[in-house]
């Protein structure tokens, strides 16, 4: 038996459970793709949800991309997200929740010495009854703010 939700996250029980779908990927300095994805937002009755991502190339699906974090109450009413890649970098971002939508600006992306440069990352989530879109923008590389993600994902469960 599942503990109930931690009231602070009462305003977000609506991204509860897993979702799945398609999604497109583009950036100056890769070529444009698509992708497969599931996304997991769990939670244990403590004041954060867990959150789990991978993405599969579109047409041969392989592995594409993973991440997990979690997204926690903030102090001022507002979200925190805290996500860590395989690929060296860790991302920390305070969020806004207007209506259904969250929407998180990096307050700091740390990467390792191996992993890509990354300064900037911007996400956000929209859901619309048993719909889940996002978009993501990166700064990377030496490139300006861009986008670089959006995805369509239909929930199939309820968490």
């Amino acid at each position: 038996m599942a503990p109930p939700l931690h009231p602070d996250l009462d305003r977000i029980a609506w991204l509860v459970g897993t979702w799945r779908g398609e999604g497109e990927g583009e950036y100056p300095t890769i070529d444009d793709f698509a992708y497969v994805e599931e996304v997991t937002f769990a939670h244990v009755g403590k004041p954060f949800l867990s959150y789990v991502q991978r993405t599969r190339d579109a047409s041969s699906d392989l592995p594409l991309h993973a991440e997990s974090g979690y997204i926690r109450s903030g102090e001022t009413g507002g979200f925190e997200l805290v996500i860590a890649q395989p690929s060296g970098i860790v991302e920390l971002h305070e969020g806004e929740l207007t209506g259904h939508t969250l929407t998180f600006r990096a307050t700091g992306v740390h990467v390792t010495a191996t992993a890509k440069s990354v300064t900037d990352v911007v996400r956000t989530l929209t859901v619309h009854d048993d719909e889940l879109r996002y978009a993501l923008s990166m700064a990377a590389v030496g490139r300006p703010l861009t986008h670089h993600l959006s995805a369509t994902l239909l929930r199939a469960d309820a968490g």
